[in-house]
Formats: C-alpha cells, structure tokens, sequence
C-alpha cells in the first residue's frame, strides 16, 4: 500500500514537475514577445490631457519622501496632486507639507477622508478625494511607489485610444534588508511579473489593475459604480480592471516600470503579508489560482527526485526545470524589469519557491487576512473587520 502511494505521488510530481515546464516556457515567451511591443509604444507617446493624481496614504513607508517627490517632477504639461489621509494626525501628513513648500507651483492638495465608507479604508479615502480632483483623468497609485519623470506622459498615452479604458503598470521591488524582504522582491520580479505577461499572453490582453498604477477616465469610473463599488473589495485594483474591462474596455499594460519599496519584515510579517496576497488573489481569479499548483516546478521536480530515489531521469528533469525557471528570472526579472537583483538572488529562489507553494496551501484553509495591522475576514473578495 505504502508503494503505491509513493508511485501515485511520483506521478503527480513528475506530472506537475512537466507542467511547469511549459508554463516557463510560456513566461519566456511572453516576456519577449512584451519587450518587442514595449519599442514599439516608446516611438508612439504624444501630447496626453491634464490628470489629477490621487495617492491614498497611511502611515510612513520607506523611502517615501523621495517616492512622492517623484511624482512632482514629471515632464506633463498640466496635473494635480491629490494625497489622502483619515487622520490629520497621520506622520505623513509632515511629508505632504514638505512637498507643498518645496513645489508651491505644482498642485498638491490635502484631504483629511474622516468618513468611514467601506472595509477598505484607501477606497473609502478615494471616494473623499475624487470630490477635490478637478480633470477628468485620472491616476491612482500606491504610496510606495517611485516613478521616472516621463512616467505619467507615457502612461497616460494609451488613453488616447476610446477602446482602452485601464492602464496598468508592472513593478520591481526594492528590498529591506531582511531576508523576509528580499524574497519578497526576488518573488516580486521572477514570478508576479511572469504571472502577468503569461495571463496577458493566454488571454490576449488582461482583465485586472495592479495597484502600482490605475489610469483611467472619470466617466467610465463612474459608469462602473464609481469608487464607492470598491470600498468593500480587499483587491480593489484587481476589481476596477475587472469592472471596466467588463463594459467593453480594453486593460493594457504601460510599457512603463515603476518601483516599490518593501518593507524590512520580520519573518512573520512576511508570511503574513504573502498570505494576505496569496488569499487576495484566490478570492479574485480562483480557477487561475487553483492552476498555480502546476506552476511549482523547482519543489515538484526534488520531490520526484526523492520519491524515485535518485533516478536518471528525474535528475534530468530537475536540471531542465532549474534552467528554465533560471531563465524566467533573467528574462523577465532583468530584460522585463531591468531588477539586478533577479539575478543576484538566483541562489535564493529555491527558498522562496518552496515557501510559495506553502503558502498557496496555506492560503486554501482560511479566509482571514491581516492588513495594515487590523484583522478581516475574507469572503468572496470582499473584506469584513473583526473586532475593532
């Protein structure tokens, strides 16, 4: 009995150590055929219309000061900075002052959100800050993040074409100096990224946001419900995609990369963090996540090394397995993302490769979630706080 549990298991590793072959032969290939169309985007950017920025903050992040500041210096013609905060007490609340006196000719605003409108406490912040925007573009960005001076010209290029109604952006992470970090961003370039241009590639374009950029207009924001659709949804960017993509509109990926600096976590806030991830996108692509457990394939491989007891073949697959994952990581990590790191942190993307299939187990048997410090439950997407 004990025999062919061992011989069932081998199959299904040697079954999954296979599909994920071809599933990094698919990242690969979506990662050039990316490069290729991003040359292309670069010759077509021309004049775009007036944008309010709106930057949703709590608390103080790494290197945020120089992150916000990156948005105050953009080759546009014409935009506003709108920055949210529920508390006026907030430590950020200094650093937008800064901002102010630094660039008074740039339009930076304050807005103190002290109404609670839903779970997610950035939408329900949104919802109070669009009130004060004043153009009918529209860009939405996490606070962590650092762009380059052409970032919102060439971002918002694409919204010249009525069809396209979302604009989202890839984005590598720039460690702490835990280790907790680093496997965060190592995972950050050589597997999210490679998530997204394979999605792309099955599917002929993506359905969803990445919350390192939203650009969208106004109108067709509130001819999906507005803000206010979203303030229960724990993956809000992931639902504004959806919900515009769903009235016809294209989603397309910017050509553009941007920066997120990571926080320097202990081991537990990284579990908790990926967990809070993992959940995330369980709740909004849940047959896509459920598929991820054939895309394990550096934990599939030894597996089937072990159960076969060290045979030839399965030497070879694990070498086949580890040169393609390796390739992903340098296609997509450095020519996708131009992160050096992907290519320093090879070594340690065993490690993080096994802790990912942990987690997605993980991430199967329960329905809370942990962010920003306060406790929810998860269903369907939407997010209920526990206690208060």
């Amino acid at each position: 009995m004990i025999q062919q549990l061992a011989r069932i298991f081998e199959i299904v590793a040697v079954f999954g150590t296979v599909t994920s072959t071809v599933y990094y032969g698919l990242c690969v290939r979506s990662a050039a055929g990316f490069i290729r169309q991003r040359k292309a985007a670069r010759k077509s950017v021309g004049p775009t219309q007036p944008v309010s920025i709106l930057k949703p903050l709590k608390g103080t992040d790494p290197e945020m000061y120089e992150s916000l500041r990156s948005h105050c210096l953009q080759d546009h013609a014409e935009y506003e900075i709108i920055f949210g905060v529920r508390d006026s007490n907030d430590p950020v609340v200094e650093i937008v002052a800064r901002l102010q006196s630094e660039f008074p000719q740039r339009g930076i605003h304050l807005v103190v959100c002290n109404r609670t409108l839903g779970a997610n406490a950035k939408v329900s912040n949104l919802v109070q800050m669009l009130t004060r925007a004043q153009y009918a573009q529209l860009v939405v960005s996490d606070s962590d993040i650092r762009v380059e001076p052409d970032y919102l010209r060439r971002v918002m290029a694409p919204l010249a074409d009525p069809q396209v109604g979302l604009v989202t952006c890839l984005y590598r992470g720039v460690p702490g100096s835990t280790l907790g970090s680093r496997l965060e961003s190592l995972g950050i370039s050589t597997d999210f990224a490679a998530g997204v241009l394979a999605a792309r590639q099955l599917e002929g374009g993506i359905r969803f946001g990445l919350g390192s950029t939203l650009a969208f207009r106004r109108r067709d924001l509130e001819a999906s419900g507005g803000f206010e659709a979203f303030a229960d949804y724990l993956a809000d960017d992931y639902q504004i995609g959806k919900r515009l993509a769903g009235h016809g509109l294209k989603v397309e990926l910017s050509d553009v990369v941007v920066e997120t600096f990571l926080p320097s976590y202990t081991g537990r806030q990284f579990l908790a963090h990926q967990l809070r991830w993992a959940r995330g996108v369980r709740d909004s692509r849940r047959w896509g996540y459920l598929g991820l457990v054939l895309t394990f394939g550096l934990p599939w491989a030894i597996l089937a090394l072990l159960l076969s007891r060290g045979a030839f073949w399965a030497w070879g697959l694990l070498v086949a397995v580890a040169v393609l994952r390796a390739a992903v990581a340098i296609t997509v990590g450095w020519s996708v993302l131009r992160d050096r790191r992907a290519l320093t942190g090879l070594p340690l993307l065993p490690i993080r490769d096994f802790i990912a299939q942990l987690v997605w187990m993980a991430s199967l048997a329960g329905h809370t979630v942990v962010w920003r410090g306060d406790s929810y439950k998860l269903k369907d997407g939407r997010l209920t706080r526990i206690g208060s």
